[in-house]
């Protein structure tokens, strides 16, 4: 499993937000974001594979949610285009569940297990 994973939980809906586009980047030494990897929520809200088993190192990371194209396709014009997370990993042994709680109007986030 990915030492990173997402589950994205539409709470207006009460339904996983899938078909979501997030961007994962690492904080690099120049003081901006490299993106390390991509990808689309699943039907059930869930991204498992950003990144390969053992490939996390001690570092900070963004996680950005591209929610505006989620709303839209609702027909519901977004007040957040985008979320974003930001987080410091210190232990890269362990894992790290990004859960973001999305509603049109608000979000919140939490390290979940």
């Amino acid at each position: 499993m990915s030492p990173i994973t997402t589950h994205i939980l539409d709470t207006a809906r009460g339904c996983p937000a899938q078909g979501v586009h997030i961007r994962l980047c690492q904080l690099n030494s120049e003081g901006g974001y490299s993106l390390l990897a991509e990808g689309v929520t699943d039907a059930d809200g869930r991204i498992r594979d950003l990144l390969a088993p053992g490939s996390l190192e001690a570092a900070t990371y963004r996680m950005l949610f591209s929610t505006g194209p989620y709303f839209e396709a609702q027909g519901i014009d977004p007040f957040y285009p985008e979320a974003q997370i930001t987080f410091v990993v210190h232990h890269p042994e362990q894992h790290y569940h990004i859960p973001l709680l999305l509603s049109p109007y608000g979000y919140s986030t939490y390290r979940g297990s």
